[in-house]
């Protein structure tokens, strides 16, 4: 099987697809120090929510709940893996990187950064909580 194609900031090129397969075959696509980075967020996510529903679309790892709704995704930029949750603005403190799309906030992880483990699994399980997006 062909390596999945690296798109613009080395996001991997993964075809859609419901259920944690899809995700995993992203994360390992993802180049150099990402891929641990993905690996931390998604067993992160997956503890913090036990029951989270993931697919991949548009080429990023979106996680969600059993009704549709998704309430972050995660995407790769050159220097940073990206974390946009949906309703950040509503997490308690919110996420640190403003968006362009009022109720959006972002967590960005850089190559050398470490992730505090408590305060992320606690925006997930707060974001896992408020009204998801219809994607």
């Amino acid at each position: 099987m062909a390596e999945p194609k690296l798109l613009s900031g080395g996001n991997p090129r993964i075809a859609k697809g419901d259920g944690d397969a899809p995700v995993q075959a992203y994360i390992a696509a993802m180049p150099g120090w990402k891929s641990r980075v993905g690996r931390e967020l998604d067993a992160l996510i997956t503890a913090a929510v036990p029951d989270v529903r993931k697919a991949v679309k548009w080429n990023s790892p979106f996680y969600g709940l059993g009704d549709g709704s998704w309430f972050l995704a995660v995407h790769c930029y050159a220097k940073y893996v990206k974390v946009a949750f949906f309703r950040g603005v509503d997490l308690d403190p919110p996420p640190p990187v403003g968006s362009k799309q009022p109720n959006v906030r972002y967590f960005h992880v850089h190559e050398d950064d470490t992730i505090d483990a408590a305060q992320f699994s606690d925006w997930v399980r707060q974001a896992s909580q408020l009204p998801g997006e219809r994607l």
